[in-house]
């Protein structure tokens, strides 16, 4: 219980974001919005959901990460996306086979792994900014 109350210190944006995620992929219904009449709006949410929860995961370790090293540790972040990446398949199948008004679907599964792929780059291009700005004083 130790460690969970660390990484819930820790890592609080990046809780709340995954437990949005999985409200909102486990909700019975969806309700309609304007934006139902954008192509692919479904995939784009599915996008934008995972990636900013990777740029997030991303900020809030920069942000612990011990100051005088600030090199991030390259296996906790992929295995953070490799976890994300697992969490939309699980969604994706728990959509399918434990609710009965939402469906599962590839195209929803590649749109959150590519959003897992554009958000650790866009977290570690934050990372190099970062880097460039502390050794440019």
């Amino acid at each position: 219980m130790n460690k969970m109350t660390s990484y819930l210190k820790r890592y609080p944006l990046s809780t709340i974001c995954i437990i949005l995620i999985w409200t909102l992929s486990l909700l019975p219904f969806f309700p309609e919005t304007p934006l139902d009449d954008v192509a692919f709006i479904d995939k784009w949410t599915h996008l934008v959901m995972y990636g900013g929860t990777c740029v997030v995961i991303w900020c809030e370790y920069l942000r612990h990460c011990k100051k005088e090293a600030r090199r991030p540790n390259l296996r906790a972040l992929a295995f953070a996306m490799l976890c994300m990446i697992l969490l939309g398949g699980l969604l994706e199948l728990l959509q399918v086979y434990a609710t009965t008004t939402r469906s599962g679907e590839w195209l929803d599964f590649f749109a959150d792994s590519l959003g897992v792929l554009l958000g650790s780059g866009i977290g570690w291009l934050w990372y190099l900014i970062q880097l460039s700005f502390r050794y440019s004083r």
